[in-house]
């Protein structure tokens, strides 16, 4: 079968933007050919910065034909009592174009219906593709766009040729005044020229002879190829960033490897001042000695040709000197002030407008740490609170003012400058952790306080002046952070209340928080159960089972966590049926029925044998339930109770619970109402969906 080549020539787009719509691209294609009920092979979509490409392989030439049904009047008000057609009946098949003989009776859930069934020849994919390709043009999205000219189209980057090649003819439709047509072009500098394309295979055999390599994969692996061959010959490694490799091959049509020194000066910098200055300015790779150590050189990737090498290795050398001399100016600047001398420095910047400064938060932070800490590692106060003081005052600092990912890490490097002790420095960059969401977790407990306190104190600052995440947008990061939260409290096995953490820290805010408790409360609580929900399932637990357990009790972020896991691990326990079957007979009975709070059943007034025994049986295990809750052993809480069935089910097979006499129907329905408060304490059995 015959295949698509479908190319958006551009001027350059970001490399960031290239990423996502390459998958938008292939997933557009897909639901069109969804709707036009055609099927390919292959929808490939790739490019480079010059060009947008889509190759579908294996498309039909045309639909295939279908069968169409259209539904009509009742039969009622299409046909009279005699079986002769109405005027809704001819009204109908003259407006589809047919005549009334060619009407049929349909039965359906409401009735029987009139209705038209007809073959309908499929569209030529041509006249279908001419049709969708220029609507695919207007509907890919970016980060930003832009128009051009005096014409009304928006995107990424002026466009400047389109190629649409459908079995070897042209797919014609113009676009502001573009016309599809049969040709590409190469390389901007290496091979500009233009060339006409007929098929696939000509197409991407064509772009390489014209130095374009049009698969970002395919660019990704031969610029690692060639690193690794650049730097076998010196016995060197390169640091791997897969990251960086993803957006340099996506910067290029044709990669070209240089490699270039620095001055070994630059070297009693610290590391990871070097490798940012080369990443982040220069998307420099970094270049390592067998044993790890920094070396000094680096890896550049060119979109040109290396005649002229020495030429471009200068300039790229050239370029970067200036970039690590201003990095060491700033780091010899730095160094002059000791950081707990740079925190008075935060009343002048601006955490929020409505929020305060960032000292402000920092005072706030130091307290909600200290609140933390006294529950969670009172031993560690005195680290945390000088870690929460310490831990936003690089953000004055030279160096990250021109390298804010650098925050944090300079943090812990000038603090060791500064003498403060060593849990402290690390814990200043750990506060921060985890940065995205398969970063590692703090490891020492005062970098785990302060993030959580640091996160907290955003939260409900957001949350308490309503700026919270709608749809895709979350400016502040919010649902980051309470994921974040989530990952440390489970990890630590951190045992807080939610509700009480969260009114300390609106107490903080008391002059910039004017929601109430009560509310900011429950909007903070929601906010992170959806997170635990997401991450759990991530985990593969039952939403069902989640759901049971967040419904009853969702405050302690561990204890939840446990409750969670012994439910589903009970769920394959034989014992579950029996737990489930038990819980259901007694709310199915309950639903409706109000019984006072804290009413208890009278043993007096109980005048069958299997009512005296369920009471028994219920008092009985009762204390030892609760005694097995408060100690946390869930997994033989549940056991015990489930044991009730036997007494449950005789219960319900020998006494009329809605008894005519309301005394001892109301008697009955408290004793009911005791059993289901029981099963309430560990989890709300109602959202548990399994079939029985």
């Amino acid at each position: 079968m015959p295949d698509l080549i479908f190319e958006i020539g551009t001027e350059e787009i970001p490399a960031g933007f290239l990423p996502p719509v390459f998958e938008e691209l292939r997933e557009r294609f897909e639901d069109f050919l969804k709707g036009a009920t055609l099927k390919s092979e292959v929808v490939e979509a790739m490019g480079t910065p010059r060009r947008l490409v889509l190759i579908v392989r294996g498309l039909p030439r045309k639909q295939p034909d279908r069968e169409e049904e259209i539904i009509g009047p009742p039969k009622s008000a299409a046909f009279a009592s005699d079986g002769s057609p109405t005027k809704a009946a001819m009204g109908f098949a003259k407006a589809k174009g047919v005549s009334v003989e060619a009407l049929s009776i349909k039965k359906t859930p409401k009735g029987e219906y009139v209705c038209i069934r007809r073959r309908v020849a499929g569209q030529e994919t041509p006249a279908l593709l001419a049709e969708f390709l220029p609507k695919l043009i207007l509907a890919l999205s970016f980060k930003k766009s832009m128009r051009w000219g005096t014409g009304t189209l928006r995107f990424a980057r002026p466009i400047h040729w389109i190629l649409a090649i459908f079995d070897g003819e042209v797919v014609p439709f113009s676009l502001e005044g573009l016309s599809s047509g049969n040709r590409s072009f190469g390389h901007r500098f290496l091979s500009p020229e233009g060339f006409e394309v007929s098929d696939a295979a000509s197409y991407l055999k064509d772009l390489k002879a014209h130095y374009v390599m049009v698969d970002p994969k395919v660019r990704e692996t031969v610029i690692r190829r060639e690193i690794q061959e650049a730097l076998k010959a010196k016995n060197l490694e390169w640091l791997e960033d897969p990251d960086l490799l993803k957006e340099v091959a996506c910067l290029v049509e044709y990669p070209f490897i240089v490699m270039g020194q620095f001055d070994t000066a630059y070297l009693s910098l610290p590391k990871e001042i070097l490798i940012t200055a080369m990443r982040e300015h220069q998307r420099y790779f970094s270049v390592l000695e067998r044993d790890g150590r920094l070396a000094p050189y680096f890896i550049a990737v060119n979109n040109t040709l290396k005649e002229g090498l020495e030429s471009f290795v200068r300039g790229h050398e050239r370029v970067l000197r200036a970039r690590l001399e201003d990095a060491k100016f700033f780091f010899e600047e730095d160094k002059k002030v000791p950081l707990a001398q740079r925190v008075e420095a935060l009343k002048g910047v601006v955490f929020h407008a409505k929020l305060g400064t960032s000292y402000e938060k920092v005072m706030r932070i130091t307290e909600l740490s200290g609140y933390l800490a006294d529950i969670l590692k009172p031993d560690a106060k005195e680290t945390v609170k000088r870690t929460a003081y310490l831990c936003k005052a690089d953000l004055v600092s030279e160096m990250v003012g021109e390298f804010p990912s650098l925050q944090g890490t300079m943090g812990r490097i000038y603090a060791r400058l500064s003498g403060e002790p060593e849990a402290v420095c690390e814990a200043i960059f750990e506060h921060y952790l985890p940065r995205f969401s398969e970063d590692r977790l703090p490891d020492g407990d005062a970098g785990a306080i302060v993030g959580m306190a640091d996160r907290m104190d955003t939260l409900v600052g957001c949350f308490g002046n309503v700026l919270i995440p709608t749809g895709t947008a979350d400016p502040f990061g919010l649902r980051r952070a309470a994921l974040a939260i989530v990952r440390i409290i489970l990890m630590k096995g951190y045992r807080l209340s939610l509700s009480d953490w969260t009114a300390r820290a609106a107490q903080l805010l008391s002059e910039k928080v004017h929601t109430p408790l009560s509310t900011l409360q429950e909007t903070v609580r929601d906010f992170f159960a959806v997170r635990f929900r997401g991450y759990l399932q991530s985990e593969g637990v039952a939403f069902d089972t989640i759901e049971s357990v967040v419904a009853r009790a969702f405050d302690d972020i561990a204890d939840s966590y446990k409750r969670v896991k012994v439910f589903n691990d009970f769920r394959q326990d034989p014992a579950f049926v029996s737990l489930m079957l038990s819980f259901k007979r007694v709310a199915n009975i309950l639903e409706g029925e109000a019984v006072e709070e804290g009413a208890r059943p009278d043993p007096a007034l109980m005048t069958e044998e299997a009512e005296k025994a369920l009471f028994q049986e219920v008092s009985k295990i009762q204390e030892r339930f609760v005694a097995l809750m408060e100690g946390e052993d869930y997994h033989k809480a549940l056991k015990l109770i489930s044991s009730l069935k036997p007494t449950v089910d005789q219960f319900f097979d020998e006494v009329l619970v809605m008894d005519p006499d309301e005394v001892l129907r109301r008697n009955r329905l408290i004793l009911l109402t005791q059993i289901k408060e029981l099963f309430s304490m560990f989890a709300d059995f109602s959202k548990v969906s399994t079939a029985l």
